[in-house]
């Protein structure tokens, strides 16, 4: 089995920072890409930012320059660096990652429970 824990949520007010940091435990023999994804009240659910297990990035136009995503593969480890927060960035963040429990099995995704940002003054 795996899990995915999130932390760093919180709250904080407009032009502050918050990082979320999500690590995965269990049956791992490898992770591809690992996300992360928000929903706000009312919303759809959105990906943020991925990065890829080779280090490759993309995220949504409307964070670009403000959200870092990294990951340490030592760790099996996925960090979310918000910077300049905006009200509209609130909502609650969740983790998504491609594990292969074993190098036979085919690649699954799993999400952890979410983590909630509010950005309020």
């Amino acid at each position: 089995q795996v899990q995915l824990v999130e932390s760093g949520g919180g709250l904080v007010q407009p032009e502050g920072s918050l990082r979320l940091s999500c690590a995965a435990s269990g049956i791992i023999f490898s992770i591809s890409a690992m996300r992360w994804y928000r929903q706000a009240p009312g919303k759809q659910r959105e990906l943020v930012a991925q990065i890829t297990s080779g280090g490759y990035t993309n995220y949504v136009d409307s964070v670009k320059g403000r959200f870092t995503i990294s990951r340490d593969n030592s760790n099996n480890t996925v960090y979310l660096q918000m910077n300049s927060l905006k009200p509209e960035d609130t909502a609650v963040y969740y983790c998504n990652a491609d594990v292969r429990p074993a190098a036979w099995r085919s690649l699954r995704a799993y999400w952890g429970q979410g983590t909630q940002v509010t950005v309020s003054s």
